[in-house]
């Protein structure tokens, strides 16, 4: 079973990939994300290294389960045959009501069928105040007239 759109991206299949995964991780459900990695999917992110689904999934399962009211937009930054490069800033709290947003790049690598095969994650944070939260719709889905990290000049 594919996942589409399929490499090698076209400009609208990369945006189209990158808005995928962004609705996907704003869904916060760790067993539907996973699936879209290969099996044996790497990644990077920060200090850790998950491999395959079963590692991805319990990643995330332990990500969300301390960053809360996780809101992320991701943007199309390159693309090349099976790579894309996304630029991303999510907002969250932790258990304290410390909000923090944090920015980073990802670097993806699809296998032929759209899985993701590779996933190396930059990221770094800080910690902001409440009433300077961007990110403010409901949890799920960003909306499609919410502005993107351009239009807020991240």
């Amino acid at each position: 079973m594919s996942r589409h759109p399929l490499p090698p991206f076209t400009e609208d299949a990369a945006r189209q990939k990158v808005r995928l995964a962004e609705d996907g991780w704003n869904s916060r459900d760790p067993a539907k994300v996973a699936l879209a990695y290969t099996p044996d999917s790497t990644w990077r992110n920060r200090a850790e290294f998950p491999q395959g689904r079963e590692e991805i999934e319990a990643f995330l399962t332990r990500k969300w389960a301390k960053e809360l009211d996780y809101r992320l937009i991701k943007e199309l930054w390159a693309f090349d045959g099976n790579r894309i490069a996304v630029r991303f800033a999510y907002e969250y709290h932790d258990d304290s009501g410390t909000w923090f947003r944090a920015y980073g790049n990802e670097n993806w690598e699809f296998d032929d069928e759209g899985y993701m095969a590779v996933r190396h994650a930059s990221i770094n944070e800080h910690p902001i105040r409440e009433e300077d939260r961007k990110f403010r719709w409901s949890s799920g889905r960003r909306p499609d007239d919410h502005p993107g990290l351009s239009d807020f000049g991240f």
